[in-house]
């Protein structure tokens, strides 16, 4: 007699991830599912092998082509296991299985192409599912990994932070299984020693490649390369990025920063336009820094060890004669999974077989290391890794864009007060253990599916709550060492003139307008004068050399001017003119207006929450509903300042406050929208009378030029990119550049400056 012991595990989840008509659309609520049948079955191994023989002759017979001899040898040996096998006589099935294995051990010459097998197991942090399913999904990919090891010792295993199990992991997802799970973490790390499992990627979670700060991608690396080298004793040589959507030109820089000198993805497989010309090639970043990057040519990293896959990595390879390598990720993932027995079983049918490239388990320091060997003829990439897909991950969900950037502020902002604190007073206690849980949690809500918006309201939920921790522990923190660094200036004395302490985190001298109490409780304006990384007591009021003047014309326009610019703004709330007062020159071309909203058709191919098409520009329309006209809600002086209010749509609705402050160069305008709007695409253009073939974009630590031109298909398959805080169209001795405070999205074509909202 057997017992058997069956483990169910149960969670209240609704049913995230199972789309009505297609597997990204809102779930049915109305769903039900039944589980008919549970059956107790006994395996026949004799049976099995003999059925993954037979796939691997027929696929070799259906595949090879008729022009090469080996289709019609393994065409004729499939024939003969079929007359010498009885199905009723297992006692026949060892002669058939012979005939196969005379085909399998004919070997290959010494040119045959090298494919690299990893295990696999992508498992995305959040997407059709909660960061809470993740635990678990790590869990449940994991266990079968290691069980699998248990059997085939050759087995190797790339930990990914997505979810592909095989290659990469990401150091959050450890985390988890490490605070979850203790007994599946240990024998992990026993694993991990033998060199069957293998951590790889170098950053805290697989985060997007181009939104987060420059200061959030160092810290990525910093929090994944320190887990690593505490869990594991080393760090990671290989960053593993397999599914973001396009890669900044920073990121080779900062690699090299944090010891890293590999990377592997595969996303621009996807591109909708250009198919990118290499699959191993040295890519360069702004600074001239390179690292050797790797697309497995098969353009997976969920492969199934099939046959047909593996002919596809050799004939696919672009860079076929410069190396004789490449990587093939193979494992259930996205949702985790991993690989399996079949899928090692087809492997070591395929691993020195006359006529099919010889297949290895590896792992990814073997792979690059032979690459490396093989890479004098390599080609270089220099500049971005621009994904022709997926450009409305720019905008979409934008509150989580707002949500990161303001968070990445007061992060920046906490760090500088609570150092400044330290340098004072060697009593303060910096908080590094706060500061390392806020980091984490803002790191991770810049995973790749979330950052960018494309993941279900359960994630969206989850992240907006972790925004409003960080705000509110950041308060909290920066309050302390604001009380501990300006202590004394904060007591109140009894002969002293009422003053206000203002601080300055930025790395340069500003004089700007602020808004603070008066005695009767109400805000009042005040121009300060504050030194870099510093503090300055405003007493008395500064009074402007050139305060702003506001005047309101017979038709109904109003123009405001302080001194460094004038503008003039018509009732609907477009800019008519500005211009640099010293340079005599208007920004605005004649008949031309600024600030105008439009609105666009939003209706892409497939994936709705990720893309925007192309043809969505064909369906412009101008912004012309006026609600409230434009009046002046403060008349000058420190600020002048108009509102207006549009109907976007059919049912949304946008105000807008511009502000000029006095001895400002720039122009300020404050954008609320409600919007009720579905499948619509919302932008505000700024034509400018610039002439520039290229526009600047500010990346991490840097800034890139793209073409405001369409004149290739590489030129206009960018007709949506990103950008941080500012764009920029100059010509010698004259530029225009447009800032935000919460948005990525963004184009520039001919003199057209656009900011997505």
């Amino acid at each position: 007699p057997h017992s058997l012991t069956l483990y169910v595990e149960l969670a209240c989840n609704g049913l995230f991830g199972a789309g009505k008509g297609s597997m990204i659309a809102p779930p049915d609520p109305d769903r039900r599912v039944t589980l008919s049948k549970a059956e107790l079955v006994v395996f026949n191994r004799d049976v099995y092998e003999l059925l993954v023989d037979l796939e691997i002759l027929l696929d070799m017979a259906q595949l090879l082509g008729e022009e090469n001899q080996r289709s019609f040898q393994a065409l004729y040996t499939a024939n003969q296991m079929v007359n010498v096998c009885d199905v009723t006589d297992p006692s026949t099935f060892p002669a058939a299985r012979d005939l196969a294995a005379a085909i399998f051990s004919q070997r290959n010459g010494e040119s045959q192409h090298t494919i690299h097998a990893m295990g696999h197991c992508h498992i995305d942090s959040a997407w059709l599912w909660p960061y809470e399913e993740t635990i678990r999904k790590c869990a449940r990919s994991w266990v079968t990994v290691v069980h699998l090891m248990e059997h085939n010792p050759e087995l190797t295993f790339a930990c990914s932070q997505l979810g592909l199990i095989r290659v990469l992991w990401q150091a959050q997802q450890f985390e988890w299984v490490r605070s979850c799970y203790p007994g599946l973490y240990a024998r992990i790390q026993d694993f991990v020693a033998k060199g069957q499992f293998i951590p790889v990627g170098g950053t805290w979670v697989e985060m997007d490649g181009n939104l987060p700060s420059g200061e959030s991608m160092v810290r990525q690396f910093l929090q994944g390369q320190r887990f690593f080298q505490e869990q594991f004793g080393r760090l990671c040589s290989e960053f593993w990025l397999p599914d973001t959507f396009g890669y900044s030109a920073q990121l080779p820089q900062l690699m090299r920063g944090c010891g890293i000198q590999r990377f592997l993805t595969q996303k621009l497989s996807w591109n909708l336009v250009n198919s990118f010309p290499h699959h191993t090639f040295f890519w360069e970043g702004i600074d001239g820094s390179q690292v050797l990057t790797h697309f497995p040519p098969g353009d997976s990293y969920g492969m199934h060890g099939r046959l047909e896959e593996m002919l596809k990595t050799v004939k696919n390879n672009k860079d076929k004669g410069r190396v004789n390598h490449s990587a093939f990720l193979f494992g259930f993932g996205d949702g985790g999974g991993g690989p399996t027995q079949k899928m090692l079983d087809r492997m070591k049918r395929m691993s020195n077989t006359d006529g099919l490239p010889r297949v290895q388990m590896s792992t990814p320091d073997q792979l690059f290391s032979v690459l490396e060997k093989e890479s004098s003829q390599l080609c270089t990439w220099v500049g971005e890794l621009f994904l022709e897909l997926h450009n409305g991950t720019y905008t979409t969900q934008a509150q989580i864009k707002k949500g990161n950037r303001e968070c990445e502020r007061i992060l920046h902002d906490v760090e500088v007060l609570s150092t400044l604190a330290v340098a004072q007073d060697g009593g303060f206690q910096y908080p590094a253990s706060q500061l390392q849980q806020l980091w984490r949690l803002l790191l991770l809500n810049q995973f790749h599916d979330v950052l960018p918006g494309s993941c279900i309201q359960l994630v969206v939920e989850d992240a907006l709550q972790y925004y409003t921790e960080i705000r509110r522990a950041g308060a909290q923190l920066q309050e302390e060492a604001v009380q501990s660094l300006c202590r004394d200036l904060l007591q109140p004395k009894a002969w002293s003139t009422p003053s206000t302490l203002v601080l300055n985190t930025l790395s340069w001298e500003r004089t700007e307008v602020i808004s603070r109490p008066g005695p009767d409780g109400t805000e009042t304006l005040a121009l300060v004068t504050v030194p870099s990384m510093g503090y300055a007591l405003m007493q008395e009021p500064f009074v402007p050399p050139h305060p702003v003047a506001v005047r309101k014309q017979e038709d109904g326009s109003i123009t405001m001017e302080n001194g460094v610019i004038s503008v003039c703004l018509d009732t609907m709330g477009h800019l008519t003119s500005l211009q640099l007062l010293d340079s005599g020159r208007s920004s605005v071309p004649d008949g031309c207006y600024a600030n105008q909203f439009a609105l666009f058709d939003d209706v892409p191919l497939y994936w709705d929450a990720w893309d925007v098409m192309d043809y969505h520009l064909e369906t412009r329309k101008p912004v012309t509903t006026l609600l409230k006209p434009l009046e002046i809600t403060l008349a000058g002086g420190l600020r002048g300042s108009v509102r207006f209010s549009l109907q976007v749509g059919k049912s949304s609705t946008l105000t807008q406050e511009i502000i000029l402050d006095a001895t400002c160069p720039y122009l300020r305008f404050l954008t609320q929208v409600e919007w009720k709007e579905a499948h619509k695409f919302l932008k505000v253009e700024f034509p400018v009378q610039v002439r520039s073939t290229n526009a600047t974009y500010e990346i991490q630590f840097g800034h890139l030029q793209r073409p405001t031109h369409w004149n290739t298909s590489w030129d206009w398959a960018r007709f949506e990119v990103w950008a941080h805080k500012w764009l920029d169209l100059s010509e010698h001795g004259f530029g225009v550049a447009l800032l935000n405070d919460c948005k990525y999205g963004a184009s520039a074509h001919r003199n057209v400056l656009s900011l997505s909202l």
